[in-house]
């Protein structure tokens, strides 16, 4: 079938390079057969290269946004039943996989995709104007819109606060309650601009970078789907299976760390008062302690590969620990 012109310039625009690839192969060599899952599979290049790399390699892709299922699927078509990609939030994969089977290796690359954010009508960038929309998902309910429009003072500081550290998210939340109704991202972009310090409109970057994120995440509920995620696929991998997270901001890796140490250091739940019955122990070991982060070459050949953080572990054995 001949690909439509819309296909061929979503393919396109999902044609980038995957970030921090060469440690994801590294991480991986020596794991030459089983199953694998791409959690946030996107334009399917970190699949591609793990099917490529070992024939007997079979993975499990999912991706929350529609368009990003079509590209990984016809991408990855050649590798034939050795792929399956389904259209999922990757904290609903358990229900996707089959309940026998362990994984061998497991990919999370966070965050917003380039297609995502270089796609106007979808409202994820303060450089395009567009309706208020943010959303992954297009079949969601809440959109940013909502956010804008219905939050109050309060709920918007919060969410300007834990989600992008914004030092003036007080000032924003009661800019934007102030003009409501807010309609496009080019007025709310402005808007923020305005609200913040004279000083702070100078600098590099543009001040609305931040509020914007902070919205797509509570859109989105990045930050509360990614411990039960972890935590999930922590739980299937066999034996020597290794689990990769890339993450681009603080908020994220701080989740991604937490779960991993906790993990690495077999918290006790039970009560400080008394002895320990839980059983709890390690399942598993960090392949590094500290966070690992793209080299100055992959960033001045993908300069949005720069905030990136890879963390990675691998799961022990029952009393390995």
């Amino acid at each position: 079938m001949t690909p439509s012109r819309e296909d061929s310039a979503i393919s396109m625009d999902f044609d980038h390079q995957p970030v921090m690839l060469q440690e994801i192969l590294e991480t991986f060599e020596l794991l030459e057969d089983g199953l694998f899952v791409d959690a946030t599979i996107g334009g399917g290049g970190h699949a591609e290269a793990l099917l490529s790399g070992a024939p007997q390699r079979e993975l499990v892709g999912v991706d929350r946004d529609e368009s990003a299922v079509q590209v990984a699927s016809a991408r990855l078509k050649r590798f034939g039943d050795r792929v399956q990609v389904h259209h999922a939030r990757f904290d609903e994969i358990s229900t996707i996989l089959d309940d026998d089977r362990p994984l061998t290796g497991a990919i999370f690359d966070l965050g917003v995709s380039s297609h995502q954010l270089d796609t106007p009508e979808r409202g994820f960038s303060h450089r395009f104007a567009s309706p208020l929309d943010m959303r992954m998902d297009l079949s969601a309910s809440l959109n940013a819109s909502t956010v804008v429009n219905s939050y109050d003072e309060d709920e918007l500081a919060y969410i300007l606060r834990h989600n992008s550290d914004e030092r003036f998210a007080r000032r924003i939340a009661r800019s934007i309650v102030a003009a409501r109704p807010i309609e496009s991202t080019t007025e709310l972009a402005e808007l923020v601009r305005n609200a913040v310090p004279a000083a702070t409109r100078r600098t590099g970057r543009h001040p609305a970078m931040r509020t914007f994120q902070a919205i797509r995440i509570a859109v989105n509920d990045e930050l509360g789907l990614i411990e039960p995620a972890l935590k999930q696929i922590i739980e299937r991998l066999r034996p020597g299976g290794r689990i990769v997270v890339l993450s681009y901001h603080s908020g994220e890796d701080r989740i991604v760390k937490q779960v991993f140490r906790e993990a690495a250091d077999g918290v006790c739940v039970c009560p400080s008062t008394l002895p320990c019955i839980c059983g709890s122990e390690s399942s598993v070991k960090l392949l590094r302690r500290k966070v690992v982060r793209p080299t100055p070459e992959e960033i001045e050949a993908n300069p949005r590969s720069a905030s990136a953080r890879f963390r990675a572990a691998e799961r022990l054995s029952v009393g390995e620990a």
